[in-house]
C-alpha cells in the first residue's frame, strides 16, 4: 500500500539501508511532504527505538578506534571527511526519528524535521561526492555510533531529545567546524573547505529548531528552559561520554538561540 501519512513515511527513511537508499528515500519523502502528499494522522504508533537501517560498512567501533584524521595528508583529510559524512549520516536518521517518535505536535515541527532530514541528506551527498573525488567512498573507514545511542536514550521525551541531540551532541559542530575549516585551508584543501562552509552555516539553524522546540516545549509544561537545561545536563553528562568539551563558539551558539545562562551551565560542565 502506498504510504499516506508522514510518520509512515520517516518511518521507511529509518528502515532504508544503504546510503543511496537513504538518501533517495529521504528527497523523496521531502517532496512528498511538501507537496501535501502526506497526512498528519498516524497509520500505526511508533515501534520501539532500536538500530536504523544503514549499510554494512562502515564497521562501528568505539571512539577510541576511530582512525586519526590529520588534515595534513591525502588519507588524513579523507578520513577527517568520512568522520564528518558519518556524522551527516547519522543526523538523516536523527531528524527523521524527531519526526516518526514524537507525535502530536504543531505542523511547524514537522515541518522544520523534514527541512533538517532534506538538508542533512545533501550534506551527506555532499561530503560523499568529496570521499570519491579522494579515491574513497562512504564505509573505507570504521565509525562510531554514539549520536544514534544518544537517541535511544531520549527516545522518551521529546523535549529531552530537544535538549540533548540538537543542542549537545550535534551543537558541537559548531565549536569544532571553524578550526577544521582553518586547517583544510592551510592544507591547500579548498573544495572540502567550501563543503563544510555549507554545513556550518546550515547546522546552525538545525540547532536553532533545537532550541526553538525546547523552549516551545517548556512553556507548554511550565518550566524554566534555562533551569531545565541545567537539570537535564546534570541528569545525563554521565550519558554524553565526556562530549561537554569546550572552546565553543559562543557566536554560532548565540545565533542558534543559547542564552548567557546555558552558556554558563555548558562552561561549568566542560570536560568533566
Amino acid at each position: 500500500m502506498p504510504v499516506t501519512d508522514l510518520f509512515s513515511a520517516a518511518g521507511e527513511c529509518l528502515a532504508a539501508d544503504t546510503s543511496d537508499t537513504k538518501v533517495a528515500c529521504t528527497q523523496a519523502a521531502v517532496r512528498a511532504w511538501r507537496e501535501g502528499v502526506y497526512a498528519l494522522t498516524a497509520v500505526h504508533d511508533p515501534l520501539p527505538i532500536g538500530e536504523p537501517g544503514r549499510p554494512v560498512l562502515p564497521r562501528l567501533v568505539q571512539p577510541r578506534d576511530v582512525p586519526r584524521r590529520r588534515s595534513t595528508t591525502p588519507e588524513g583529510r579523507a578520513t577527517l571527511i568520512h568522520a564528518i559524512a558519518h556524522i551527516e549520516f547519522n543526523a538523516i536518521d536523527l531528524a527523521w526519528d524527531a519526526v516518526y517518535r514524537f507525535r502530536g505536535l504543531p505542523r511547524a515541527y514537522y515541518d522544520d524535521w523534514v527541512r533538517v532530514a532534506d538538508e542533512e541528506a545533501q550534506h551527506f551527498a555532499l561530503l560523499r561526492e568529496r570521499l570519491i573525488e579522494l579515491g574513497c567512498d562512504y564505509g573505507s573507514y570504521a565509525a562510531h555510533h554514539g549520536l544514534w545511542e544518544m537517541a535511544q536514550k531520549t527516545a522518551d521525551d521529546v523535549l529531552v531529545r530537544m535538549a540533548l541531540v540538537p543542542r549537545v551532541l550535534e551543537a558541537r559542530g559548531l565549536d569544532v567546524t571553524p578550526g577544521i575549516l582553518e586547517k583544510l585551508r592551510a592544507a591547500g584543501d579548498q573544495r572540502s573547505a567550501a563543503i563544510l562552509e555549507i554545513i556550518l552555516r546550515e547546522e546552525v539553524g538545525h540547532v536553532a529548531i533545537g532550541t526553538r522546540w525546547f523552549r516551545y516545549l517548556c512553556a507548554e509544561r511550565q518550566l524554566d528552559p534555562d533551569g531545565t537545561f541545567e537539570v537535564l545536563m546534570q541528569r545525563y553528562i554521565g550519558e554524553m561520554n565526556g562530549r561537554i568539551q569546550g572552546p565553543f563558539h559562543t557566536v554560532a551558539r548565540e545565533q542558534a538561540g543559547f542564552s548567557d545562562k546555558e552558556m554558563e551551565t555548558l562552561r561549568a560542565l566542560e570536560n568533566k
